[in-house]
C-alpha cells in the first residue's frame, strides 16, 4: 500500500509540473502574439477571436446573470427606500389634513359667535385654464369663465389659491384673458411687510417681476412678504403676492407665491365695482359759470 501511495505521487507530480508548464508557454505565445505588430499577426489574432469568443458564451451567462440579480437587489432596496419615504410623507400629510380640519372648526365656530357675514362681492369664480399666449412678448391665459354667463368684469383680480396671479383683461361671453403679473403691460401696487414700504410691481416677461418705485429700498431685505395694497382700487388689500429676492443684477425683485408651471384652475375675486370716467367734467371738476355777457354788458356800458 505504502509503495502504491509512492508510485501515484510520483506520476503526479510531473504531470502537474507539465500541465503548468504548458500553460506558462501558452499564455507567454498569447502574450507576444498580441505584442507583434505585423498585418500576419493580426490577421492571426482576428481569427483567434472570432473562434474563441463564440464559443465561450456559454462562459458569459452566469457573470450576466449574476449582474442582473445584483442590479434587482439594488432596485428592490430602492423601490423599498422610497416606499418608506413615501410613507413617512403620507403620514406628515395626514397630520397636516387633521391641523386643517380642526382650524376649519375652529373657524366655523368663531364665525357663528362673532355673527360674521361675508361680503357677497368677495365671492369667488373658478375657472379652468384653456390655453396660455404661448408668446414670449405676452403673458396671458384663457379662462373658460366670461361675462355673459358667470358675470366676470375687466379688472378683477385672479388668484392660483396660493398667491395673486393676475388680472383680467379682456372678457368674452364665455371666456376672459387673464394678464398675468409677469407680463410687461402688468402695474400693481403693493406692500412689503414688515416695513411697510410701498411699491410698484412692474412685469418684464421674466419670472421674477421688478419692485419699482420703493419709498425707502434699504428697509427692504430679501425675504420680505409682499401683498397687495389695495391703493387705487385696483386689487383688494391683502392678497399674497410673494417674496421679496435680489437679483443678480442687484435690484429687488418678486418671487411670485403663484406656481405658474401648473396653472390648471384660476380664481377669479369679485370685486365691488369702482365708477368709472365718463366725462371730462368728471375729471377736471365742475364748470365755471359762463360770465362772457356779463363781460360784454359791463363793456357796452363803459
Amino acid at each position: 500500500m505504502a509503495r502504491t501511495s509512492g508510485t501515484q505521487e510520483d506520476y503526479v507530480r510531473p504531470i502537474r509540473r507539465l500541465a503548468v508548464g504548458c500553460l506558462v508557454l501558452i499564455l507567454l505565445f498569447i502574450f507576444i502574439l498580441w505584442r507583434i505588430d505585423s498585418p500576419r499577426a493580426e490577421r492571426v489574432r482576428a481569427q483567434l477571436v472570432d473562434w474563441v469568443v463564440p464559443n465561450f458564451d456559454w462562459a458569459l451567462v452566469p457573470v450576466t446573470e449574476t449582474v442582473n440579480l445584483v442590479r434587482g437587489f439594488q432596485s428592490y432596496a430602492a423601490l423599498q427606500r422610497q416606499n418608506g419615504d413615501l410613507r413617512d410623507e403620507l403620514q406628515r400629510m395626514k397630520a397636516w389634513k387633521e391641523a386643517a380640519l380642526q382650524l376649519e372648526q375652529e373657524n366655523a365656530k368663531l364665525l357663528d359667535l362673532n355673527k360674521v357675514r361675508l361680503d357677497p362681492a368677495l365671492t369667488v369664480v373658478t375657472g379652468q385654464v384653456l390655453a396660455d399666449s404661448g408668446s414670449p412678448f405676452r403673458q396671458s391665459v384663457l379662462l373658460n369663465v366670461g361675462g355673459l354667463r358667470d358675470g366676470i368684469m375687466d379688472g378683477w383680480a385672479v388668484t392660483d389659491g396660493l398667491g395673486l396671479a393676475g388680472r383680467v383683461s379682456g372678457v368674452g361671453d364665455r371666456s376672459s384673458r387673464v394678464l398675468l403679473l409677469t407680463d410687461s403691460a402688468s402695474r400693481i401696487p403693493v406692500t412689503i411687510q414688515p416695513s411697510g414700504q410701498r411699491a410698484v410691481l412692474s412685469g418684464d416677461n421674466s419670472a421674477l417681476p421688478v419692485l419699482d418705485f420703493i419709498e425707502a429700498p434699504e428697509e427692504v431685505r430679501p425675504g420680505d412678504r409682499v401683498i397687495s395694497s389695495g391703493d387705487g382700487r385696483v386689487f383688494p388689500a391683502g392678497l399674497l403676492v410673494g417674496g421679496v429676492v435680489l437679483a443678480r443684477d442687484g435690484r429687488l425683485r418678486l418671487r411670485l407665491a403663484a406656481d405658474y408651471e401648473r396653472l390648471e384652475f384660476l380664481r377669479v375675486l369679485r370685486s365691488p365695482v369702482v365708477s368709472g370716467i365718463d366725462a371730462p367734467a368728471e375729471l377736471i371738476g365742475p364748470l365755471l359759470p359762463d360770465n362772457t355777457a356779463v363781460v360784454d354788458e359791463d363793456a357796452t356800458d363803459g
